[in-house]
């Protein structure tokens, strides 16, 4: 009876491991010039968007200057302005 209650507890934390490993993670982030911010989801943006995608571990150089500007839903950074399409 033990070995099955330890059984179903090491499944339960798996299952709850599993589902909060894919809340937090962002697909990319992605850059525009010097202005960055991550998508939580792939697209594919229009090519006269310029924008840069990299890989969720991605980091700027020393001597490099990016700045974060995070914004919710389909879109890029133009300038000062939100684009969505």
């Amino acid at each position: 009876m033990a070995a099955l209650r330890e059984t179903v507890f090491v499944a339960l934390i798996g299952v709850g491991v599993l589902a909060l490993s894919g809340i937090s993670a962002p697909a990319a982030i992605v850059c525009s010039g010097n202005t960055c911010w991550h998508a939580h989801q792939t697209y594919e943006y229009p090519p006269d968007a310029g924008v840069v995608v990299h890989p969720d571990a991605w980091r700027w150089g020393a001597h490099e200057h990016f700045v974060w500007r995070e914004h919710k839903g389909r879109g890029y950074w133009h300038g000062d302005r939100w684009t969505e399409w």
